[in-house]
């Protein structure tokens, strides 16, 4: 039986991922803008650490509505700004028996997309992994691949299984669990430290972050604000969480952090979607995070500054 995903939001993740789904036997399209007319004509160009290959989407589309097939699951790959409408952009591709998929970064990102389909079932997906989009319809994966699926917002999900045996043939583990906002938390104690750091640090990859004792420290400092405010919401992590952090990073060939990458690209950084909804958690149950405030605040000045530069450039 045919399986029908549209993927909203094909830049890296979205095209990598798309790209072993259709590997597997499932029938993949893609809603595509700036790169529209380049991958209708040749697909993606990935090249990747488990070999190179092209993946050609069945329907190149512009807009949702313009696909003309009934999508069984519609992945979001696309990333979370305040002016990204995600709900005008998916709205009419999503049937009652549509299954929608976030693979996105930050924590409280699923409730809008929840409350507008309520008849839905959500699922949230959080993934491991070293990609990018290069050029149009050119993507490089460098390192991992994992992604973590579960139901929103909590509980077991056949419908999550099945997605999760799609991959059983690939090159990507998908682990489906229970309680996916534990590790939402369990991830943005990576996130938050090293994408922060590493652009306010003048452009430190994780190597230069790990080797200075002061942004070590730092580090450390963040992770533990993150682990504080998630036992507060419910979800206690493991006592060990920060040293296997720490020795997990030290083991990384330098590395670029997304938010570097954006940032180094000017573009506008995921600060809300991850620090921002952190931020206004841990105000609703009362904990002291003073550390990733004051970096909420320099990155939202920073993201401001870099973006107008940019546009002051594009003009001339």
């Amino acid at each position: 039986m045919e399986t029908n995903i549209l993927i909203v939001g094909t830049g890296g993740i979205g095209g990598y991922f798309g790209g072993r789904l259709q590997e597997a036997g499932a029938t993949v399209s893609t809603v595509s803008n700036s790169d529209f007319e380049t991958v209708k004509q040749y697909g993606y160009d990935i090249k990747s650490i488990y070999g190179d290959f092209t993946f050609k989407p069945v329907e190149v589309v512009k807009k949702a509505n313009d696909f003309s097939k009934k999508a069984d699951y519609l992945i979001v790959a696309l990333k979370v700004l305040p002016e990204i409408d995600t709900i005008s952009l998916i709205k009419d591709a999503v049937s009652t028996e549509t299954t929608i998929i976030l693979i996105q970064n930050g924590i409280n990102i699923e409730k809008h997309i929840y409350q507008q389909f309520p008849n839905n079932e959500i699922i949230s997906a959080i993934a491991y992994i070293g990609v990018r989009k290069t050029d149009p319809g050119k993507i490089i994966h460098q390192d991992n691949g994992k992604l973590i699926i579960g139901k929103y917002p909590y509980g077991k999900s056949c419908i999550a299984r099945k997605f999760a045996d799609l991959f059983e043939n690939t090159h990507i583990p998908c682990k489906v669990v229970e309680n996916i906002q534990y590790y939402r938390w369990l991830k943005l104690v990576w996130n938050i430290p090293y994408n922060s750091v590493s652009v306010l640090g003048n452009h430190a990859d994780t190597k230069s972050i790990m080797d200075n004792e002061y942004s070590l420290n730092l580090i450390k400092k963040l992770m533990q604000e993150v682990a504080n405010c998630a036992e507060k919401d419910g979800y206690k992590l493991d006592d060990n969480v920060i040293q296997e952090n720490l020795d997990f990073t030290s083991t990384l060939s330098p590395y670029k952090t997304s938010m570097l990458i954006d940032f180094e690209n000017n573009r506008k950084m995921e600060i809300d979607a991850i620090l921002g909804n952190t931020i206004e958690l841990a105000d609703k149950l009362n904990v002291n995070i003073p550390h990733i405030k004051t970096i909420y605040a320099l990155l939202k000045l920073v993201n401001r500054n870099k973006v107008k530069l940019a546009s002051d450039f594009s003009a001339k």
